[in-house]
Order: C-alpha cells, then sequence, then structure tokens
C-alpha cells in the first residue's frame, strides 16, 4: 500500500514537471524567439531595416541610443528685439496726457525670447541639422554637447520650406557625428527611435514605429514637407532631433506633433532623411536651396475626374495652368495635361512632382511624361530657377498693385518680431498706384491678405492673383518706421 502510494506520489511530480516545462515555453517573450531566431536564406535585406539575424531585440533600442546620443546635442536660443509701444497710437492724443499726466512713454521696449530644441552633429567639423523653427531669428545661439561642453552656434543657412536650417560651432576637438539611412527604405510597422531634450530634459530617448508615410499638408501646404509619421513620443525640444531605425541610422528630423494639449498625443511627424541630406548639403554649400523651378500649377486628381479619363488610379499631378514663357510653356506643357511620369519615375501626386522638381539643378533637362486626351506623350524640359521665377511673378504685379514686394531680410523678420519667410516688404511703389495712393511706402510689411497670412513673395503673389477683379481686399501692414501694425482697405483692380 505504501508502495502505491509512492509510485502515485512520483507519477503526479512527473505530471507537474510537464505542464511546468509546457507553461514556461508558452509564456517565452516573443522578443526572446525573435533574438533566437535564424535569418531566413536569401533573405533580401533593406539598408536602413535592421537585421533580424544581427539585431538583439532585447538591447537593439539601448545600443541605438548609445551609438547617437553623443552626436545628439541641446540648443539654446535667445532672440532679442524691440517692439512697438501699444499705447504709441494714443502718445500725441492732449486728452490723454490731461487724464493720465504722466511722463511720455518709450516708443519701443526692448524684449528678450528665450527657446530651446535639439540638434545633431552631420559632421566631424561642427555642422549640426535642426529645424528652422527652432534657431529663425535667433541673435543668440548655444550648443550644448553630450560631454557637458558648450560652444557659440553660427547661423549657417536656413530654408523654411522644409523647415531645416543648419548652424556651425568650431571646435579643434573631432566630433561625433550621426550616419544617415535612406528613408524612402521605412516601412509602416518599422521600429524607430526619438531622441532629443524635451522640455528641456537632456538626452530623452523613446521608441516607438512609423504610424504612417507622406503626410503632406501638416503645417504649410504650400510647403515642401513630405514627413514620416510616428507615434515614438515627441515633446516641445525634441524639434530638430533625429528619428533612428534599429540599424542606427538617422531616417528623419522630429520636427512637429499633432496635439490639442501641447503635448505628446500619438502622433508626431518627423523631416525624411532624404530631403534632409540634399537641403542640409545645399545649405553648407551656399548658405540657401537652389530649388528647380517648372512653371505650373498643379493639383491632385479627384475620383470624378479619374472616373471621367478613364484612368485606373487617382496616380499623377494634374496641370491646373501653365504660366507663360515658362520651361513648362516652352517644352509644350498644356492646361489640363496629367504628368505621370518624371525622370522616368512615376509621379504619385502634385506634392511629389513639386518636391522632384524642387530638387532638380536649374538647367538641367528632365522627362516628362504626361497623359493627354487618354494618350501618353513624351516631353522635354529644362528646369529653371525658383528664385528668377519668384521676381518675375512680383514684378507681374506691378501693373495691377503698382508696387513690387520682395522677401523681408533675417533683421527685418527679428525686428518686427516675424517668423522667417513670413510677410512681404514693398520693394518698389507707385506713388500714383494703388497701393501709393492708400499710403504705402518703400519698405513698409504686408503680413496679412484678408485675414490669410502671407507666406513669402510666393504666398503673396498666390493670394492676389486668386481675388477677383474689383474687390475689397483688406491689408494688415507694418510701419517700416515705427513698426506699428494696422489694417488698410483698397479695392483691386
Amino acid at each position: 500500500m505504501e508502495t502505491r502510494k509512492k509510485n502515485q506520489l512520483r507519477y503526479l511530480f512527473a505530471a507537474l514537471l510537464v505542464v511546468t516545462a509546457m507553461g514556461l515555453t508558452q509564456c517565452q517573450s516573443p522578443s526572446d524567439r525573435i533574438a533566437v531566431a535564424p535569418a531566413a536564406k536569401d533573405e533580401h535585406v533593406k539598408p536602413t531595416v535592421a537585421d533580424t539575424s544581427t539585431v538583439n531585440w532585447k538591447t537593439a533600442i539601448a545600443q541605438v541610443a548609445r551609438d547617437n546620443i553623443p552626436a545628439v546635442v541641446h540648443i539654446d536660443v535667445t532672440q532679442r528685439r524691440e517692439i512697438s509701444n501699444p499705447m504709441m497710437p494714443f502718445g500725441n492724443d492732449p486728452f490723454f496726457h490731461f487724464f493720465f499726466n504722466g511722463p511720455q512713454a518709450p516708443q519701443k521696449f526692448k524684449q528678450e525670447l528665450r527657446g530651446l530644441g535639439t540638434g545633431m552633429l552631420i559632421d566631424d567639423k561642427g555642422n549640426i541639422l535642426t529645424n528652422n523653427h527652432v534657431v529663425a531669428g535667433a541673435t543668440e545661439i548655444n550648443v550644448l554637447l553630450a560631454d557637458g561642453t558648450s560652444y557659440p552656434g553660427k547661423l549657417v543657412g536656413t530654408d523654411p520650406k522644409t523647415d531645416l536650417a543648419v548652424i556651425h560651432i568650431s571646435t579643434d576637438e573631432k566630433l561625433p557625428a550621426v550616419t544617415f539611412g535612406d528613408s524612402d527604405q521605412m516601412e509602416v510597422g518599422d521600429w524607430v527611435v526619438a531622441i532629443g531634450h524635451p522640455r528641456g530634459l537632456d538626452e530623452t530617448v523613446t521608441q516607438g514605429i512609423i504610424s504612417a508615410k507622406h503626410r503632406r499638408g501638416v503645417l504649410d501646404p504650400t510647403s515642401y514637407q513630405d514627413y514620416l509619421q510616428t507615434d515614438a513620443a515627441i515633446n516641445p525640444g525634441n524639434s530638430g532631433g533625429p528619428l533612428i531605425n534599429l540599424a542606427g541610422q538617422v531616417v528623419g528630423v522630429n520636427a512637429a506633433i499633432a496635439s490639442q494639449s501641447g503635448g505628446f498625443e500619438g502622433i508626431g511627424f518627423a523631416i525624411p532623411s532624404n530631403m534632409a541630406v540634399h537641403v542640409a548639403q545645399a545649405l553648407i554649400d551656399h548658405g540657401k536651396v537652389i530649388r528647380g523651378w517648372l512653371g505650373v500649377s498643379i493639383r491632385d486628381l479627384t475620383p470624378e475626374q479619374v472616373k471621367s479619363m478613364k484612368l485606373k488610379d487617382k496616380k499623377g499631378a494634374l496641370i491646373a495652368d501653365v504660366v507663360p514663357n515658362s520651361p513648362a510653356d516652352t517644352a509644350g506643357l498644356k492646361k489640363d495635361d496629367l504628368v505621370v511620369k518624371f525622370q522616368d519615375q512615376t509621379v504619385e501626386d502634385a506634392a511629389s512632382l513639386q518636391r522632384r522638381v524642387g530638387d532638380t539643378p536649374v538647367g538641367q533637362t528632365a522627362n516628362l511624361t504626361v497623359e493627354r486626351n487618354g494618350k501618353p506623350i513624351n516631353l522635354t524640359v529644362t528646369i529653371g530657377s525658383l528664385d528668377d521665377a519668384v521676381r518675375r511673378i512680383a514684378a507681374s504685379l506691378e501693373d495691377r498693385l503698382g508696387a513690387v514686394v520682395r522677401p523681408l531680410k533675417a533683421d527685418e523678420s527679428r525686428n518686427y518680431g516675424l517668423e522667417a519667410g513670413q510677410g512681404v516688404a514693398i520693394k518698389s511703389v507707385d506713388a500714383d498706384g494703388l497701393l501709393g495712393k492708400a499710403g504705402f511706402e518703400k519698405d513698409d510689411v504686408i503680413v496679412d491678405v484678408n485675414n490669410m497670412p502671407v507666406e513669402g513673395v510666393e504666398g503673396f503673389v498666390a493670394l492676389i492673383k486668386a481675388l477677383p477683379p474689383h474687390q475689397q481686399v483688406l491689408f494688415k501692414a507694418l510701419d517700416h518706421r515705427t513698426g506699428q501694425d494696422g489694417y488698410v482697405q483698397v479695392t483691386i483692380g
């Protein structure tokens, strides 16, 4: 009897061992299984996606952080400016002095603004890539490296259209630098790591995935933006920091968040590395980005147009208008042409065509394939200069406004408290013209048209051209002498 009980206890103990072993196998972490899984033979590995056969998923993020934190910098920005006294409109009013009987108030006050952001060293020479909105209008830039050393930063160049900027620090030390990957190879669902200084908290690392690609018109529909969307936590202060794949390569520059609270809510946006590398090199070489110009207005296809044109999908950029004597006009492009290929690459939509033309060197010939009346046509166009085009287009408004506008200089934007690329200044004005009769003078600044913000010369021209004849228009303007703003109403011819 006793022997039987002992045997039963042995069987029960053996059964418990089997069950326990099975439970441990089922509870094994999926990441543990991935880490030890052998790679499939002849598997093609994309250049910016970490090979699962070599990446230890339990330590990958820590490794990415260790490798890249030394090249991520903290940027402190100081902006000093003078602002007009809001009481000055009453300064010369005798009733004001009678009732308040006080000393005359100063015409302007000095104001100091502080900001912070993130940047990344892109070479060992001290060039740092960050966002334009981090350093735009700065009078003083201070860069703090991960090792605690601090350097004054000098602005190399900015590109408001992509919200990118390059600053430089001078040192005899060889500096660490990030490496860039191919952002086009990133897929939705790929893991990424963000490094930055949110709300001044240095060397903060967060992780997430690529949530979506090709997010456009998030901030400015006229910009050259083509964001990667990520759920890696990004907060104020992260701007300009790197978004990195698990191979340790930068695939994006963190730039913006969609948020009701002002903090992270799971939707962040990064400028793709392929765009950032191109812009950074242009800023280092030339101090600005020289963009190509085709001379067309373009838009995306609507479902109705896809149906009426008997197209298979919505791919392509539809020509809405062609500028006379432009490269497009010379090449034979016409209104309602559908551009489906540029340099033998498929054109996904209007934004992709805009970006590709802008990245094409001025003077280079490009091959276009368009569909016209259902038939493909191949055309060759010589890319023009966007800067020259803007000057020509701005001058074209002279007959209508009696004035020519220009971009604001950096010191003008700073003194008026405007962001880079915001507003236009009067370059020349005919005293007998429309704006001249309304009281505008040379160097006055226009910041709004019918309560729509003016985003540079291109934006101003687009707003004016969209106005029908004989319509009353409300301009918000700044006086170039005092900096005082006010509204002027005129009737456009």
